[in-house]
């Protein structure tokens, strides 16, 4: 039996979704992210899209990644 082949991620541009408010973790976690690094809180007028970016960056500068 093979195993099944992973989903492959979109890239966030391509999202149907991209462009709603971020939600409540998203929002959360950013929060979090933002603390480690050291840095304000992101606004939470954000997009989904835009907040997966931030969240990919702050994972980077925090080791999160």
């Amino acid at each position: 039996m093979t195993e099944p082949e992973p989903n492959p991620e979109k890239p966030v541009e391509q999202w149907t979704t991209g462009e709603e408010p971020m939600t409540g973790p998203q929002a959360s976690y950013l929060g979090t992210l933002a603390q480690e690094a050291g840095e304000e809180p992101p606004s939470e007028n954000l997009t989904k899209a835009e907040a997966s970016r931030r969240i990919d960056e702050l994972q980077q500068r925090t080791g999160r990644g």
